[in-house]
């Protein structure tokens, strides 16, 4: 018996919350970030847990991040963070998706919609994961828009794009980040234990996580914060999840 919400741990990825089992059909998770390394960093062990059980994982990465490095120009750096996110996606068992938008521009307007909804019809994701509403970086709060609306979109057949309408989504859930933690409430925590050196390994790919690009210790927060999520709920490393309000329903025939 869970004696809160933070104590839920799903081994199979919302296994128990969704009515499903870790030995169900295969199914398809779909994690979008503003910046090449967003979803790595947030969502990444969650990702080579999920392939470790036999789904399918995809990473879409709306920008490269190429303005981060005050030592290198944009288009070097670009070329540089496409092969980084090719190998970390690689080492997490996850297919990668490079978006067509600049760093520090990406649109919240309805063209970024279409584009995330034609992936989401390609993709056919059992589940996404996104950025959470809040944040001081602006592609963030735009890459949260924008999917919520695609999300919708993609089910349309009004929606015209290059795939036709995909209504199979069961959830959309919100990474933990540094960036984005006005509001951010822990829902959902997944063990991700099997999976940690691997996740170690896929985040250092880049050279933001190894250290000379930010002043900020990417790898000593984010490896800290798993065995910090961890400790919350018994285990030795977790993530943890958001979701919107009006997903925050159990329903159960009876107290187990």
């Amino acid at each position: 018996m869970f004696s809160s919400i933070r104590q839920f741990i799903s081994m199979g990825f919302l296994a128990a919350a969704c009515g499903l089992s870790a030995s169900a059909q295969q199914r398809t998770i779909l994690a979008i970030g503003a910046h090449a390394a967003d979803m790595d960093l947030t969502a990444g062990a969650i990702l080579a847990h999920q392939k470790k059980l036999g789904d399918r994982v995809v990473i879409l990465h709306m920008t490269l991040g190429e303005a981060g490095n005050p030592n290198m120009p944009p288009a070097q750096y670009a070329e540089q963070k496409r092969r980084e996110a090719i190998a970390s996606g690689e080492a997490l068992g996850a297919e990668v998706i490079i978006g067509p938008y600049a760093d520090a521009m990406l649109p919240n307007d309805e063209e970024a919609r279409k584009y995330v909804a034609d992936i989401i019809r390609q993709v056919k994701p059992t589940y996404v994961i996104t950025h959470w509403k809040n944040s001081f970086h602006k592609d963030h709060r735009n890459t949260h828009a924008i999917v919520v609306d695609a999300v919708l979109m993609a089910e349309l057949e009004a929606v015209k794009t290059a795939h036709p309408p995909y209504r199979g989504l069961k959830g959309v859930f919100y990474a933990d980040n540094w960036e984005d933690s006005e509001d951010f409430k822990p829902y959902i925590f997944v063990d991700v234990s099997d999976v940690f050196d691997q996740w170690k390994q896929a985040i250092r790919s880049y050279q933001m996580v190894r250290g000379g690009v930010s002043p900020f210790d990417y790898f000593d927060y984010y490896t800290a914060h798993l065995k910090e999520e961890g400790a919350l709920v018994g285990k030795k490393y977790a993530v943890s999840l958001d979701v919107d309000e009006s997903s925050k329903r159990r329903i159960l025939d009876s107290l187990r």
